[in-house]
């Protein structure tokens, strides 16, 4: 048996049905905010704002819509926050968790269109946690903030293409031809 999961930063319980056919506004709180930050390693998290809407199908509910952040991102070079915008759709899948239980050491295929899903159990389902998800995803771990290239010059990284050395002429003879 495995460890329940620790609760979500963004907890958003929907009722699984009936769904109500109205938008889902996901908004993050200061307070949870605040704890993505820490969660995905960021300076900040300014704003966070999903507006999901539900469909039910048949063996799923579809979420789509959009979730708009604005975030302050540590460049992957200088390690100096930076502001990143981040508008990304989403479309996720939440499907009732009815399989049977797989036994350790069994093998699982997955079609391409199960990544997209979401399991849940019980009659509510996480669309905060979904929602904090996509912002996970959502984040460039290697973004480069305006100062990546002083950043690099200082350190003595010298960009692709810029090399100096013996093999600098080799290098830009063999590129000639």
């Amino acid at each position: 048996m495995s460890d329940p999961l620790p609760p979500s930063e963004l907890t958003r319980m929907v009722k699984a049905r009936p769904l109500s056919g109205e938008i889902v506004v996901v908004e993050a709180t200061a307070e949870e905010r605040a704890a993505l930050c820490a969660r995905f390693g960021l300076g900040a998290v300014e704003r966070l704002r999903a507006e999901i809407a539900l469909e039910q199908k048949p063996r799923a509910i579809r979420a789509t819509g959009r979730l708009k952040a604005a975030i302050l991102q540590p460049c992957a070079i200088s390690g100096e926050a930076f502001p990143v915008t981040i508008d990304e759709p989403v479309d996720l899948k939440f499907v009732e968790d009815t399989a049977r239980p797989v036994a350790e050491g069994d093998e699982i295929e997955l079609e391409a269109d199960d990544c997209d899903e979401i399991a849940y159990s019980g009659d509510m389902f996480d669309l905060g946690e979904a929602v904090a998800q996509t912002l996970g995803l959502a984040i460039d771990p290697y973004a480069e903030g305006p100062n990546a290239d002083a950043a690099r010059a200082a350190a003595g990284i010298v960009a692709e293409g810029e090399q100096d050395g013996p093999l600098a002429a080799l290098l830009a003879g063999l590129k000639r031809d």
